[in-house]
């Protein structure tokens, strides 16, 4: 893959010396590359849309046509990308892969566009980040494989219809919400990406330690699983991590204990929050009194920007029930002050004293 230009055609082929050459030079991003499945049947979770994906490509292959227009929504790290680059390989077609904020301007798109070949996947990451011009020609070329290509300016300007050879867009994003309606009714199957089990994220990370030549305890791969988030992305990058811990610090085996005292090292806790999520629960608990605090308050507090907080650290936090957010700012919810060992003002302290936050 050419990570440098991202709208330069790819091929989904892989190369089993590619891992192992990317893990001897340290190289983490083509590491995650490398660990991508290359097809449905490798594809781990996501039983709905992956079961609804193959009927549409094994329709267009059955009829010799290009594949539908797909949108595939959810979280940062849920396969989105993955699932791109496994359609073209089912299709046997390549992949140029570019997103929403590149596209600045029509003319931009219209020269992608413009050298794409016949069923060609066009992948757009964070589709709903492009410009509105953009946006507006991309109607007509999903629609019916052409633009048009304005030339000069005023009442001179001439329009050029420049025809397109069919291909097939996929668009991801993580805010479906913001696509117009015109642009999301084009698409021909739209797919929801969930959060995945820790038993769905277990299978992700005992596949991935096969490929990095890792010994995994089923204790390990589930003391890792639990802390993912329900991310695969976040489960692999742990288990490297955990790796690194186990050859420095054991005998290179992951097991339930040592895959608890990497995360440790790492201030990964049992419940997956990281440094900045414990910070934010810090900082509303004992600066705050639990809230309600307004969202730019609670980011100086902790040293983040508020778009930070909001968009990293929130939305986890939410989805745990640890936070809640309320018309008058944010407010911690029992549980917080549960896992934080805390107690709430104004309450005596019930059962087990202050604990440390790797101790619970």
């Amino acid at each position: 893959m050419n990570w440098d230009d991202e709208s330069a055609p790819v091929t989904t082929t892989g190369d089993g010396d590619r891992l192992v050459k990317a893990a001897a030079d340290g190289d983490d991003r083509a590491v995650e590359a490398a660990l991508r499945p290359k097809d449905l049947g490798e594809f781990v979770g996501q039983e709905r849309v992956r079961e609804q994906l193959d009927l549409v490509l094994k329709a267009a292959r059955a009829r010799g046509a290009t594949a539908d227009h797909v949108l595939l929504s959810g979280a940062p790290g849920l396969g989105k990308t993955t699932l791109s680059m496994i359609i073209a390989a089912e299709m046997g077609a390549p992949i140029r892969i570019t997103s929403g904020p590149a596209i600045q301007h029509a003319g931009d798109l219209a020269a992608i566009l413009s050298s794409l070949t016949e069923g060609e996947v066009l992948f757009l990451d964070e589709i709903h980040r492009m410009s509105r011009p953009a946006e507006e020609m991309l109607y007509m070329a999903m629609e019916d494989f052409r633009v048009d290509v304005i030339v000069g300016k005023g009442p001179g300007a001439t329009a050029i219809p420049l025809e397109l050879p069919p291909f097939t867009l996929v668009g991801a994003t993580t805010r479906a919400g913001l696509l117009p309606p015109p642009l999301r009714d084009r698409f021909g199957f739209t797919g929801h990406m969930e959060f995945y089990a820790p038993v769905e994220l277990q299978r992700v990370i005992h596949r991935s330690a096969r490929l990095l030549d890792v010994e995994i305890e089923e204790a390990g791969a589930a003391e890792i699983a639990g802390r993912s988030r329900g991310t695969p992305r976040i489960a692999n990058r742990l288990l490297r991590r955990v790796r690194d811990y186990a050859q420095v610090k054991a005998d290179g085996v992951v097991t339930q204990e040592i895959a608890a005292q990497a995360l440790q090292v790492y201030e990964v806790d049992a419940r997956g929050l990281d440094r900045l999520d414990r910070a934010v629960l810090g900082a509303l608990l004992k600066l705050f009194g639990g809230g309600p605090v307004g969202l730019s308050t609670l980011a100086v507090a902790v040293g983040e920007e508020r778009e930070t907080v909001e968009e990293v650290a929130e939305p986890f936090l939410v989805r745990e029930g640890l936070l809640a957010r309320t018309p008058r700012g944010r407010v911690a919810t029992p549980a917080a002050w549960a896992h934080l060992g805390l107690t709430p003002p104004g309450q005596g302290p019930t059962g087990p004293g202050q604990q440390g936050l790797f101790d619970r």
